[in-house]
């Protein structure tokens, strides 16, 4: 059986390639054993803090964006062209990029994660949307609605779907919310 992260991708993965027939979907898992279970992470969550997490983020943060540039490069994508999916850590991940000042997607689809800290600035060309279960008890929804309020505050582009009775997961409603995302023209 795949992690909880890999069967999410695989479903959103397929689901996506279903709707942009010209796409090329790629799953990125993480690219180190997780430390806590099956699965693969981009930082360990073992012992992480509020205090501790902008630090582990930001210390694997250029892994993440050269990991996705160089999938730009082999299928000569731009990142105006570049939508970015990713579920809890993978959400993470893309969000914060969104914070570094050089945009590596023209859309991100969060499901299920969080910046590490409020955000900082509107990530200017990127159109941000968060998809979230309010029974999340990984990564609390809290944390989605927040961030949405804050990115409205600075002018971005920013929406945010809180679906009833999802827990860290995803169901066929949040995979709906996600392709209509994907799908909108801002």
């Amino acid at each position: 059986m795949l992690p909880l992260g890999q069967r999410i991708g695989q479903r959103i993965g397929q689901r996506i390639a279903q709707e942009f027939a010209d796409a090329a979907v790629v799953s990125v898992p993480g690219p180190d054993a997780s430390d806590i279970g099956g699965g693969w992470q981009w930082f360990s969550v073992r012992g992480i803090t509020e205090d501790d997490r902008p630090q582990r983020i930001a210390a694997t943060m250029t892994r993440f964006v050269a990991t996705i540039q160089r999938l730009q490069n082999v299928f000569a994508a731009s990142p105006a062209t570049t939508v970015l999916v990713g579920f809890s850590q993978g959400a993470i991940m893309a969000l914060e990029s969104t914070q570094t000042g050089t945009p590596v997607a023209g859309r991100v689809v969060a499901m299920a994660g969080r910046f590490a800290r409020p955000p900082m600035q509107a990530p200017g060309s990127t159109a941000l949307h968060l998809v979230h279960g309010d029974a999340d008890p990984v990564v609390a929804a809290r944390h989605s609605v927040e961030a949405g309020a804050v990115l409205a505050e600075l002018g971005a582009d920013a929406s945010v779907d809180i679906v009833a009775g999802l827990g860290h997961g995803m169901n066929a409603t949040a995979v709906d919310l996600v392709i209509r995302r994907i799908k909108a023209k801002g």
